[in-house]
């Protein structure tokens, strides 16, 4: 979009929130940038370029308005729309891939060189891999300078600088200030993005953020079906929060994620900090945060059908997760069973083979285990049938010896046929699966109960073949009409628990 000069200077003048991250506003005059909401009067049409990126932007020699703070915008959509390799790349560095593998590393993850992927993204984001982590490493420390009382020569190490002079010189040249003087401007209030939040208990050891979204959001589904669905010892509501271990690659964390009326509140316990980055995308990922509503539902109101559903609760998103492996996993403990049935299945390999952890503030107990873990599990401890026990021990051994790859990397279509290979595997566990591990847009259940019944309720075809043919006015957004029609019912995850 940033190449659509005329359509930026609109959005810009008219402070539209949901152009945030989308695009970036480089001012001339000043050498500032901005989200195109900044709440300054804004600039000249003459004065203003436009980047596709804080990296970007950065690499033109501007810095990060200090009203605004660009740095702390919602993620693209595009990037979650999209499965090339430009959108796989970015999903992958906003993981921390380059911190913890280098540019080499991400080249290898999506089977392409070093130079084709600069390439790529060079002539795309106006930013190589280098100058994107980089820019993402800056927001990593401007979080911990701002919301910690860790010193400084940790705060480089964690935020994945080589050095402190990298450090100090990057924060200069981005934000204008040194660290020290980011640290003693936090006082006053803040726009969107992730910072302290108010009245947050200064718990050691615990981060207190504000993850910032694209309104509208609609928590009912979203949290309803996290809490409702959660594995006893991995995840819990507690206290007006959904609660849930992360296994993280420098160690492991526990975060606490509740709705509040502009943000999501986010408490995050980490017993190493440089997996800091890692936990917040994985966070954003699960709640969906980076989504557009509005073109979602734009899109599916042109539906008469759907438009009232969309009319009386707009910005649904869809619940994803934090790891595809374990989903998967889930979703063959689920097939064919009921959601209380699944979480106990669940709960017991939990028990039995996930890594204990401790959580003074509440009740989790357990990492879920890994596919390493469950590879060498007995058979005949699983409480399933036969013909499950062997779908679920093909599919860990596929995932532990990597000839099945889900997670940010994977090309969906490649995941989807590989999935349907495996024994056991239809098309309701592969479309679920890509839906809210993959983060699919696009992924649609034609064959499953409720959106069947809820079909048949608002008039719309019922039957799978007839359902799909209908569909196709609703794509590339049909992951989220499933989420519209399962709201139909009164099912618990379509409410946020009391």
């Amino acid at each position: 979009m940033h190449t659509d000069t005329e359509r930026c200077v609109r959005a810009v003048r008219s402070k539209d929130a949901r152009f945030d991250g989308v695009f970036f506003t480089a001012v001339l005059t000043t050498r500032i940038y901005c989200r195109p909401s900044c709440p300054v009067v804004p600039p000249k049409a003459e004065n203003m370029v436009f980047h596709p990126s804080a990296a970007s932007c950065q690499r033109a020699g501007f810095r990060a308005c200090k009203r605004c703070r660009p740095d702390t915008s919602p993620g693209s959509p595009e990037w979650n729309v999209r499965a090339d390799a430009v959108a796989r790349a970015m999903r992958l560095i906003q993981d921390g891939v380059v911190d913890r593998e280098g540019v080499s590393g991400l080249a290898a993850r999506l089977g392409y060189s070093t130079r084709q992927i600069e390439r790529q993204l060079l002539a795309e984001l106006g930013a190589g891999p280098l100058a994107l982590a980089r820019a993402q490493r800056a927001q990593t420390a401007r979080l911990l300078i701002e919301t910690t009382a860790m010193p400084m020569a940790e705060i480089a190490f964690a935020a994945g600088f080589a050095s402190i002079r990298t450090f100090n010189d990057t924060v200069r040249e981005v934000f204008a200030l040194a660290p020290g003087e980011l640290r003693a401007r936090v006082g006053g209030p803040r726009p969107g993005g992730s910072r302290v939040s108010a009245g947050a208990p200064a718990t050691p050891g615990v981060l207190a953020l504000r993850l910032p979204y694209r309104a509208p959001l609609n928590p009912s589904n979203l949290f309803g079906h996290l809490a409702a669905t959660a594995v006893p010892g991995v995840e819990e509501w507690r206290d007006g929060a959904y609660r849930r271990t992360l296994a993280l690659p420098h160690g492991h964390g526990i975060v606490a994620l509740a709705p509040r009326p502009d943000h999501i509140a986010c408490r995050l316990s980490l017993t190493d900090p440089r997996d800091l980055t890692h936990a917040i995308s994985r966070c954003r990922w699960m709640l969906d945060l980076d989504a557009d509503p509005v073109a979602v539902d734009e899109q599916l109101s042109r539906d008469p059908q759907l438009a009232p559903l969309v009319e009386r609760a707009p910005g649904r998103r869809v619940p994803r997760t934090v790891d595809a492996a374990e989903f998967a996993v889930r979703a063959v403990l689920g097939q064919q069973v009921s959601t209380a049935a699944a979480r106990t299945h669940a709960a017991r390999l939990v028990t039995a083979h996930g890594v204990p952890v401790e959580d003074p503030e509440g009740g989790l107990t357990h990492l879920f285990p890994t596919p390493a873990a469950l590879v060498g599990l007995d058979p005949e401890t699983l409480a399933l049938p036969r013909s499950r026990r062997h779908t679920l021990l093909t599919l860990v051994e596929a995932l532990a010896d990597g000839s099945l790859e889900l997670g940010p990397a994977c090309d969906w279509e490649e995941a989807r046929a590989r999935l349907q290979a495996l024994p056991g595997f239809g098309p309701w566990t592969t479309e679920v699966i890509a839906m809210r591990a993959l983060g699919d847009p696009d992924a649609f259940l034609p064959g499953d109960l409720g959106v069947r019944r809820a079909a048949h309720h608002l008039g719309l075809p019922s039957t799978p073949a007839a359902l799909t043919a209908r569909a196709a006015d609703w794509r590339p957004w049909r992951a989220y009409a499933v989420q519209y029609l399962w709201a139909t019912d009164s099912h618990p995850v379509n409410h946020l628990p009391a």
